[in-house]
């Protein structure tokens, strides 16, 4: 395996570009660069970006601040950072930038002066910063840090981990849920919100004063919360920041509420959203202070319910609905400079749309049509978005407000090129949506896409992705993991279906998955199956292998009990094999409850109803299996009962396990090997194209 893995990074990684055109490789995938959100500078002249280069030697990404003039677009960006950093921050006057290094030792806070000179440390702190905001007034931070919440200042915290280190008893004691939480065991410390003043230099003075402490949660989220769940109040006084109270049912609530506080620390916070049992954050004031946006679910225990964006009256705490009808969920959304519109980023029909919403009248205007909108900034008329699709990875370019008919970003003008010469020799797989009547008769969305090399009259063999989620969208984008252009790069055609699930197609087709993770869903993924073939005659069904994680994942265990015959091999990454093992094991309790109708003990006709293992009977296909072992989500017991099934049936079968991998695969190295295990599965089983 060794021998193996140094032989193909070698490959991998060598540095002259091949003169004749070929497909995407997993090779060029981990050398790629990754250009990050767009941040305007506040006179509009300028913009920051992150840049994440793969660093090869240490395994792992780095990323840098960039910095455009947009007055001169053509002139060569400026790097700004060879030593790391993240989250990049205008100062008020526009002449500084804040961002997060590691440089010192540990994550902090620094500013770097554009008129010259070396960053300083902002922070200079025993723990590490995990996020951080400035002030609209510049004078002011609000930033977020793991701390015992019994401790009264940093140092307690720094000693209280410094005893458990060098303690030799390595045993740890638990009394409520989480125990561990996507990737990571629970140590008995919270993400606490903080603030601090900043001199005139811009430089932190006085101890922090932290401002959630005495609320029993963690801000931001865990696992994948930031700083888009806190801000300053209009007037630099204030905070307001979403929290979930744990208490002892944490781990199958979905209860988060809005809470403002001073920032003197001297009273008690206030929850703005007690009304709402469910989920309430990403709280956003307007230009003129007056209202604050942010969006809502309304099912208690519903992770997946739609996002509806609320808005509330300051003066007076009124709420009400914005654009109530628009049956899409609200991913992110930020004001329109005027404070007459909202910009909001939804999934839409395949799509990663941009939309313009009035904030008096409701009415929704799409801004952008085919592909994903990643990220984007606003300053007066200019709009930047961060934009992929299935056809290349996200860049940016920009746009105006003004027309706001023109939904084609790819006329946009474009202002970063990351990865030109890498990919100038790479020709991608082109791809078309289709649609198709699915489960009920209802409408369902797929895409198929060719191999980079197509050929007329060759039939090729199929991928067949299934995605997570299950309330996800495998839709018009560009990925790092599970990118079907790989697939197009290694001579497969694709297909990969939004099944009953799926986001995008509004909330009643997103609830329909629930309580049937085995019936509608893979209805669809049969019809669509069907349907690509009879309409793309380049399709060899016949040679078809499915591959799916997470919810897929589970697919694959399901469908090698309930349609057997359908695939020559299937590849099941991270999936559930026991929804029963799955109940008791999970971190997060919330999701195997509202998607099985209850608690195990209290439903488990339910929970059985779909559960793969019960029909290992029927396996027959050949599967690969892959597991990380950090993987909290989808503990390593289901890959190994998946993986038990198939050798005690006497089923072909492989299992490919990472120690240092959670849900996601995340080192260079390890995607590397992913594949070309993945793809030495296919091509044993379905081989490849024909005439």
């Amino acid at each position: 395996m060794k021998f193996r893995l140094n032989a193909l990074l070698a490959l991998a990684f060598a540095g002259a570009a091949q003169a004749e055109m070929r497909g995407l490789q997993i090779e060029d995938l981990v050398k790629m660069e990754r250009v990050g959100a767009p941040v305007i500078a506040p006179d509009g002249k300028k913009m920051l970006y992150t840049l994440r280069q793969t660093d090869l030697e240490k395994n792992r990404g780095s990323t840098n601040l960039w910095l455009q003039d947009l007055s001169q677009p053509r002139q060569p960006a400026q790097n700004l950072t060879t030593q790391g950093a993240t989250d990049p921050v205008w100062s008020a006057k526009g002449d500084a930038i804040y961002f997060l290094s590691a440089r010192s030792g540990s994550s902090q806070i620094w500013k770097l002066p554009l008129q010259g000179g070396e960053a300083q440390r902002v922070t200079d702190l025993p723990l590490d910063v995990d996020n951080f905001r400035l002030s609209p007034q510049g004078d002011k931070l609000l930033f977020s840090m793991a701390v015992f919440r019994e401790c009264l200042d940093l140092a307690c915290t720094q000693k209280k981990l410094a005893d458990k280190a060098a303690n030799k008893a390595t045993g740890r004691i638990y009394d409520r849920l989480f125990v561990r939480h996507w990737d990571t065991w629970a140590d008995g410390r919270r993400s606490v919100l903080f603030t601090a003043q900043l001199d005139s230099k811009g430089i932190v003075q006085g101890a922090p004063v932290a401002l959630s402490a005495a609320l029993d949660g963690d801000v931001p989220s865990k696992p994948d919360g930031d700083q888009e769940e806190y801000q300053f109040t209009p007037d630099g006084k204030g905070a307001v920041f979403a929290i979930r109270i744990a208490g002892k049912t944490e781990a199958w609530s979905t209860n988060f509420d809005l809470y403002q506080v001073a920032l003197d620390g001297k009273q008690a916070a206030k929850n703005l959203t007690a009304d709402n049992p469910a989920w309430d954050t990403r709280p956003k004031f307007s230009p003129d202070g007056k209202t604050m946006a942010y969006v809502a679910m309304r099912r208690p225990g519903f992770e997946a319910d739609r996002f509806q964006l609320v808005l509330m009256d300051v003066a007076t705490g009124k709420k009400r609905e914005l654009a109530a009808n628009w049956d899409r969920s609200a991913a992110d959304f930020r004001w329109a400079p005027d404070g007459q519109s909202l910009l909001v980023v939804a999934d839409d029909l395949g799509q990663h749309r941009l939309f313009r919403i009035d904030v008096n009248s409701g009415k929704v205007k799409p801004l952008t049509g085919l592909g994903a909108v990643n990220s984007w900034d606003v300053h007066g008329d200019q709009l930047l978005v961060n934009f992929g699709s299935l056809n290349g990875d996200g860049q940016i370019y920009r746009l105006s407000l003004k027309p706001a008919d023109n939904t084609d970003v790819s006329k946009a003008e474009q202002l970063t090129f990351a990865n030109r010469e890498l990919m100038q020799n790479v020709r991608l797989g082109s791809y078309e949506q289709f649609s198709f009547a699915g489960a009920n008769g209802d409408q369902v969305y797929g895409y198929v896409m060719k191999p980079w090399n197509a050929q007329p009259g060759v039939k090729y063999p199929v991928a067949f992705l299934v995605h997570g989620g299950p309330q996800g969208s495998f839709g018009n984008k560009w990925g790092y993991r599970w990118n079907p252009q790989i697939y197009a790069g290694a001579g497969y055609a694709a297909v990969f279906i939004d099944f009953h699930g799926s986001t995008g197609y509004g909330q009643k087709f997103t609830d329909s998955i629930s309580g049937d993770w085995g019936g509608k869903p893979l209805e669809d993924l049969k019809k669509g199956l069907a349907a690509a073939a009879n309409k793309y005659p380049w399709l060899d069904t016949n040679r078809a292998c499915a591959l799916g994680a997470s919810y897929g994942g589970y697919m694959m265990n399901w469908i090698a009990g309930n349609w057997s015959d359908g695939f020559r091999c299937i590849v099941n990454h991270d999936g559930v094999f026991d929804t029963r093992g799955m109940a008791y094991a999970t971190d997060e309790i919330w999701f195997t409850e509202w998607e099985n109708g209850g608690a195990y003990y209290d439903v488990p006709e339910k929970h059985e109803q779909f559960n793969p293992a019960r029909f290992v009977k029927n396996w027959k296909t050949p599967m690969l299996v892959v597991q990380g072992e950090l993987d909290f989500r989808i503990p390593t017991e289901q890959a190994l009962g998946s993986f038990t099934a198939l050798q005690r049936r006497g089923i072909e079968s492989k299992l490919l396990i990472y120690p240092d991998e959670n849900h996601w695969v995340t080192k260079p190295a390890n995607s590397v090997l992913w594949h070309h295990t993945v793809f030495d599965w296919l091509g044993q089983h379905i081989g490849p194209a024909k005439k």
